[in-house]
């Protein structure tokens, strides 16, 4: 696997990918973007790629322009080797691993602003968050020059605040997203797992055990206001605090949904000892 960390080097490397295809046609690049700390989640995303395209691109960049002041830039999991390994070993083409003075060089001035799917939840919990996200995810697609892109489905408003940015921006890029890899008891794949204690570990079960018990609940057309507030008080029995939210939302454009109707997504956040997580369940529509 090709490691590069220069953007006129990345270029060349891309040209040189493209070349070759069956029939001297033009081979596909899928992109996965990564900040590292790679799981077995981010791992079920580079075989997503592989199987859409030629050649399968990741990215390794901690964006600092998606961490808040008091968030935890400085304490982010970071382990290049490990990573490199896990990426080789799946099969992955070439990593773009930039500094932060390659991807915001001096005097860099330009943010990007998606509206609408990227207020309330998380954007609501976290202000400019989303700004720094779309704003590096165009640098990236205008680096990489990639066919596909590859998402998870755990960052459900991300996702869908990169597929809106794609359709205005006019990138000719395929938006995919991949469903929420979870361990075998239900917990949600995420690199901030890794700073929860044994017993906030335990403790964090009972977010996706909420969110089952709440989908379930609406689906099967129980009162939409009474399941979010269960959702709501069985995480703080388990001692989550804050709870950022518990909201159930259209599946598409991320608007507030008082029924399920329609197919919809049950979101929520809150954290559990020092730790934020999110999940995201969804809620089939009862007509």
């Amino acid at each position: 696997m090709q490691i590069i960390r220069e953007l006129a080097l990345l270029r060349e490397a891309i040209a040189s990918l493209r070349n070759g295809g069956k029939g001297g046609g033009r081979n596909r690049i899928a992109l996965v973007p990564t900040m590292g700390a790679l799981h077995d989640g981010h791992l079920s995303l580079i075989d997503e790629a592989r199987a859409r395209a030629d050649h399968a691109v990741a990215s390794i960049f901690v964006n600092p322009r998606q961490f808040g002041a008091n968030e935890d830039l400085d304490k982010y999991p970071r382990n290049e080797a490990r990573d490199v390994a896990l990426l080789t070993a799946r099969g992955c083409d070439l990593l773009w691993s930039p500094g932060v003075e390659e991807v915001y060089p001096h005097g860099f001035a330009t943010s990007i602003s998606v509206s609408g799917v990227s207020e309330g939840l998380c954007g609501g919990a976290r202000p400019g968050h989303f700004d720094g996200v779309a704003t590096v995810v165009a640098k990236l697609f205008n680096q990489v020059r990639p066919d596909v892109a590859v998402f998870g489905e755990k960052d459900y408003q991300q996702l869908a605040v990169i597929r809106r940015m794609a359709r205005d921006l006019d990138f000719d890029i395929e938006i995919v997203g991949v469903p929420t890899r979870r361990d075998a008891d239900g917990l949600a794949l995420s690199s901030r797992n890794a700073y929860l204690t044994g017993e906030e570990r335990q403790a964090a079960l009972a977010l996706p055990r909420a969110l089952e018990q709440a989908s379930a609940r609406i689906s099967g057309g129980g009162n939409v206001g009474a399941a979010l507030d269960e959702a709501r008080a069985s995480l703080a029995a388990a001692g989550f605090d804050p709870i950022d939210y518990v909201e159930l939302r259209d599946a598409e454009t991320l608007a507030i949904v008082t029924s399920a109707q329609r197919p919809a997504r049950l979101l929520a956040a809150a954290k559990i000892g020092r730790t934020r997580l999110i999940d995201n369940i969804e809620v089939k529509s009862n007509q």
